[in-house]
């Protein structure tokens, strides 16, 4: 995970949160999660944290005599997050049309895999046992392993040229500079109150839609200071009058809201700003607990880290436009087309899961055009090279272009999207969790809607097949999955 994967940068603080509270982290542990419900998103998303104990003199770092091991109060902590391409579950890629969180794979409380530099065996092979690819897993723990490790070394030599204390001030510094820069931006934003929605499609199980509402309410700077200014918000986003959780996988838990809206709010500042917590402190978000923004057990949520935190943001972005209308774009393709691919790799007859997003149009702003074939706002990934894709599957990519036109018109015009096509080499499962195929992306300023999304199936026979947004099917060889992604929304009338 690094500093431009927002769906992960605004829930991290959950994981580590729910990795202190179950016990206490003794040098060398390593704590492992993927609960949604305890500190997770979704189930491929594997966070591990482990403490760092640093000495209290320059030089090396013998945790053994830290004055703080016995107390098992760590000085810093640091962790690392990554999206693995399957976890268990009855799909191949852990991110099917699921009606319940046991279906989607295996769900980690959090638990030690790591105990005083040693790795549990017995917590490997328990998860190892249950997912598809288990060497590919393995590697990954590994490689999220030696981050953590690394990222823990770091923090040693900082402490070891500037001392431990001054590195916590630092740390505490950084807190309060991003929020006094929030707090600098919001009093700027005119006082009121602000209202939107939007929808998701469906959630994959049936047609009804489903709607996300949001009121924004900027307060003014003189009643916060009259109160107390670090305890009172400048703002309140509240999530009330969203629908309740649904059947099928696109719940969003709190952690994914919350991201969501530190991720808008952090946009919005003309400054540079470090991703640091302190940035939320002006800001209360209230999502009602058993609703599609901050679902309960046992719901399926796969689609809610990817699909419906796209959707957030999209219903934030349109209630701020109404306060500062120069400084929001209009929509952008607002779905991650989230595409996997399994089976049996005839090459070497073991199973292989593939998982891909798929990139869109951007939304145009005041003065600026859309730009096209780019990853927005959550997801913000690099694509799969298709050199990489086939020679690591028995995938082969036929068609990766921008798609002409499918940007929405307007004094400044909407990026186009992307059309990709993959063709599968061997019988496969095929998994597709995408949105805005019934309502493009909004424009802004009397631009119009980006292009609604469309996927098909093209047989082996060359006949088509028009699939809905969100679907598994199975694939014979030779056959081939082909997405359009939907076009951003343009700004201004043309």
């Amino acid at each position: 995970m690094g500093d431009h994967m927002p769906v992960h940068l605004g829930s991290m603080p959950m994981s580590v949160r729910a990795a202190i509270d179950v016990a206490p982290m003794q040098p060398g542990d390593v704590v492992m999660l993927n609960d949604p419900f305890r500190g997770g998103t979704h189930l491929p998303d594997i966070t591990l944290v482990a403490p760092v104990y640093v000495a209290r003199e320059g030089g090396d770092v013998d945790v053994s005599r830290h004055p703080n091991s016995r107390k098992r109060v760590p000085d810093f902590y640091v962790a690392s997050r990554a999206h693995h391409a399957d976890v268990g579950g009855a799909y191949p890629g852990s991110m099917g049309l699921c009606r319940e969180i046991y279906q989607e794979g295996v769900r980690i409380p959090p638990v030690k895999l790591m105990r005083k530099g040693e790795m549990d065996r017995d917590v490997l092979a328990m998860l190892l046992n249950n997912v598809r690819t288990p060497e590919e897993r393995e590697g990954d723990l590994g490689a999220q392993i030696a981050a953590c490790h690394t990222g823990a070394e770091r923090v040693r030599e900082v402490c070891a040229r500037y001392g431990a204390e001054r590195a916590k001030r630092a740390a505490a510094d950084i807190l309060d500079y991003a929020e006094e820069l929030m707090r600098a931006f919001l009093e700027r934003v005119p006082v009121g109150e602000y209202r939107a929605e939007d929808f998701l499609d469906n959630d994959g199980l049936s047609d009804k839609s489903v709607k996300i509402a949001v009121r924004v309410s900027i307060f003014s700077p003189r009643r916060v200071r009259r109160q107390d200014a670090g305890a009172t918000p400048l703002v309140t986003v509240d999530f009330n009058g969203s629908d309740p959780q649904v059947e099928g996988s696109v719940n969003a838990v709190a952690a994914i809201t919350y991201s969501a809206c530190f991720y808008v709010f952090r946009c919005l500042l003309a400054e540079d700003v470090p991703a640091a917590t302190g940035l939320m402190r002006p800001i209360r978000v209230i999502a009602p607990e058993g609703t599609i923004v901050n679902a309960r057990p046992p719901a399926a949520v796969a689609g809610g880290n990817v699909e419906t935190s796209q959707r957030i943001v999209d219903v934030l972005l349109r209630a701020m436009a109404q306060a500062i209308p120069d400084r929001i774009p209009a929509a952008a393709s607002g779905t991650m087309n989230n595409l996997t691919i399994g089976g049996i790799d005839p090459r070497t007859g073991e199973p292989f899961t593939y998982y891909e997003t798929i990139a869109g149009g951007m939304g145009a702003r005041r003065g600026k055009v859309g730009v096209s074939g780019v990853h927005t706002h959550m997801t913000n990934s690099l694509n799969t090279p298709a050199e990489a894709l086939e020679y690591a599957y028995p995938l082969r990519v036929r068609t990766y272009s921008l798609r002409p036109d499918s940007g929405g018109k307007g004094k400044f015009p909407g990026g186009d999207s992307i059309v990709r096509e993959i063709e599968v080499l061997t019988d496969c499962e095929v998994t597709l969790l995408a949105d805005r195929r019934s309502r493009g992306p909004w424009g802004l300023g009397g631009g119009a809607e980006g292009a609604t999304g469309k996927a098909m199936i093209i047989r082996q026979d060359g006949s088509l097949e028009s699939m809905p947004g969100k679907f598994s099917t199975r694939l014979r060889a030779g056959a081939r999955v082909r997405i359009e992604t939907p076009g951003g929304g343009g700004w201004g009338s043309s």
